[in-house]
């Protein structure tokens, strides 16, 4: 597996975070049910953690640019504070589309009866000079 192994960057961020998920005592079986190997997720996670993921950057082993556990963790609350946000946003939306749904609905309802009501209206007198 080079690379990214056909995954997107945001692809592997989400399997990272999906791992991170995992209770205790069940990440290994998590991993036994992935198609790819421990090395090669281990890899994945390098990049997400200690190296760049859009690049495909991995960091050499004794480089500086490795995380102490306190760096993962504040990445992965920022990450959860990042989602949260995000689920906020959508459910906002959501009752925005839910509110502009109804608005629509009451045009429309309105519309069929101003179409109704002027079909209804006798015809004028037509007046003719003779």
């Amino acid at each position: 597996m080079a690379g990214r192994a056909g995954y997107t960057a945001e692809e592997i961020r989400e399997l990272v975070a999906q791992y991170q998920a995992q209770p205790h005592g069940t990440k290994a079986l998590w991993l036994a049910e992935q198609p790819f190997t421990v090395h090669q997720f281990r890899r994945l996670r390098q990049m997400v953690y200690e190296g760049d993921v859009d690049r495909e950057l991995i960091p050499r082993e004794h480089g500086g640019m490795t995380r102490t556990h306190g760096q993962l963790a504040a990445f992965e609350r920022a990450r959860a504070k990042e989602l949260a946000e995000h689920e906020l946003e959508v459910a906002r939306l959501q009752a925005r589309i839910e509110q502009l749904e109804g608005s629509n609905e009451a045009l429309g309802k309105a519309i069929g009866l101003l179409h109704r009501l002027s079909g209804q209206e006798p015809d004028t007198a037509t007046t003719t000079d003779s």
